[in-house]
Parts: structure tokens; sequence; C-alpha cells
């Protein structure tokens, strides 16, 4: 059984945002990482983008596919997680804490309000 966190909002594509927070980190799931299998590589998105919630803004490539990891908000790139340059199985390992892809500046706080609470997530991967 994957593990999902209470305190965050996720999208049906299996990212994850901490709500109330900006700059906000952004990953993907334990789901999505078991998923996955053995992540090899990350291809991090430029700061100072400007996103819409659903743009495409990250790859992450395994041992079995390469997958678009999405901005489950609008607003602003703001931090990358470097760390993931030289061991891109932090996603595998920590996908919460040292694994986290991306931060972003929302540009409406509310806006992670309307993604899916972690119940509704459970449903979605059961």
């Amino acid at each position: 059984m994957s593990t999902v966190l209470n305190h965050l909002r996720y999208r049906p594509s299996h990212e994850w945002i901490e709500p109330g927070k900006s700059p906000a980190a952004v990953g993907i799931t334990d789901h999505a990482q078991a998923e996955l299998t053995d992540i090899v590589f990350v291809d991090l998105p430029a700061i100072g983008r400007q996103v819409k919630a659903g743009d495409p803004i990250a790859v992450v490539e395994s041992v079995k596919a390469a997958s678009d990891i999405y901005a489950p908000v609008s607003g602003e790139i703001v931090g990358v997680n470097e760390a993931l340059n030289g061991n891109p199985g932090l996603i595998n390992t920590d996908p919460f804490t040292e694994g986290w892809i991306f931060q972003i500046a929302p540009s409406n706080p509310t806006e992670p309000d309307t993604l899916l609470d972690a119940e509704a997530y459970r449903a979605h991967i059961a």
C-alpha cells in the first residue's frame, strides 16, 4: 500500500503539493514512484518559468518509461531540487521530502485547495 500524506494535495496524474506554502514544493507520489520503479534521470524545469495548472513542466525517466510531470497549480517555478541531478533515485527512496522536484510560487494561494485531498487520492489509486 502506498503512503499518502494527509496534509498534501494531489493531482490525478500523481503530483503532490503542500497547500498553504509559497513557495510550495512539488513532487510525485509514493504510488507514482512505485509504478515507475527505478528512476534514472530527471529533467528539471527552468527557474523563472510561468506555468499554468496542468502544463507538462518536467520529465522523470525510469528504467521502464519516461513520464511528464505536470504543474499542480499555476504560478512561477522558483526552485528546483539540484540533488536529483546526481541522485534521481531520491524520488524512489523519499518522494515526499528529499525527492521533491521543484518549488512553485502559486499565483492563486487557494488553487491547491481545488486538488484531491488525501482521502480522494487514496480512492483514486485504489
